[in-house]
């Protein structure tokens, strides 16, 4: 009936979710390279990369590069963003330099001060079943 033998399950090393998290008032000096998702409510100096979320808390402040899948932002970004798909800033996220995403979703109150480009396909636009010169993002 009860037995010793108990049998793990077949977990793949891709779905199991990590989550990161840098702390109020903490400081970290330094690059970062992650598959998992991050949480920052203290301050990073350096490169943050990870194919998964961040999330930056109100009080969280980054100092260098970010490279994420997704990133949601509350507090303040001085330097490169390179989201693959959705930045969504909070009503008080501060961005300050390059920003690269694919698709952008700004609250009222947010400050974007930020050099913005956005990935993605690039339609041609058909004239009389011609391709045209014009392009749209």
């Amino acid at each position: 009936m009860f037995s010793d033998k108990r049998t793990k399950p077949n977990v793949n090393s891709n779905q199991i979710a990590e989550r990161n998290i840098i702390g109020s008032n903490t400081t970290f000096v330094g690059d970062i390279i992650s598959e998992g998702d991050f949480r920052i409510d203290g301050t990073i100096e350096g490169t943050i990369k990870t194919s998964a979320r961040i999330i930056i808390g109100k009080n969280g402040i980054i100092k260098g590069d970010v490279i994420c899948s997704n990133a949601d932002v509350e507090g303040t970004i001085t330097g490169t963003l390179s989201v693959d798909q959705l930045l969504t800033l909070k009503q008080t996220a501060n961005i300050q330099g390059e920003v690269t995403m694919n698709k952008l979703s700004v609250e009222p109150g947010a400050t974007f001060n930020a050099t913005c480009s956005m990935k993605g396909s690039v339609k041609s636009l058909n004239q009389n079943g011609k391709k045209g010169s014009e392009k749209t993002a």
